[in-house]
């Protein structure tokens, strides 16, 4: 069965994109975009997860109220810590898509001894399944073609 650490082993990369609380949620978005990606954690200086800003969040609580992110701080629309949905590196990849359809969220920080080690999206959990999809295919394949591996 395959986990949230086989995901984490075909990635090219496993940087955290963070930013603190007291920045406006502009840069953090600017932090986002420069990076390509959908989620940033929210950490203060000593590598404590405070909190989690998505593209969800901008767009429902900064865009939708009328708000100005340049005036926005992240920590008033991060969903906060306790609220984060996370997984481990053993959590299996239907574990996650459960937690993700059931709670509606596109992305999943992955903790170790509590601390955050990756942020794991849908995206990742789909390639994940394509993966695996395509690698049973071709070994019903062969095994129908008679072909040994």
């Amino acid at each position: 069965m395959a986990t949230v650490n086989d995901i984490l082993k075909f990635r090219a990369t496993n940087q955290i994109y963070q930013v603190r609380p007291d920045i406006s949620v502009y840069d953090a978005v600017k932090v986002m975009g420069e990076n390509n990606a959908g989620s940033v954690l929210v950490m203060d200086q000593d590598g404590t997860m405070l909190g989690i800003l998505t593209e969800r969040d901008y767009a429902r609580k900064i865009v939708l109220k009328g708000k100005r992110s340049i005036d926005t701080l992240v920590s008033e629309i991060m969903t906060p810590a306790e609220k984060i949905i996370h997984v481990g590196r053993g959590t299996s990849i239907q574990e996650c898509m459960e937690k993700m359809s059931g709670k509606k969220i596109r992305h999943l920080p992955v903790l170790e001894n509590g601390k955050p080690v990756s942020v794991i999206s849908i995206g990742d959990v789909v390639s994940l399944l394509i993966r695996e999809q395509e690698h049973t295919i071709q070994v019903m394949s062969n095994y129908i073609q008679g072909v040994n591996i």
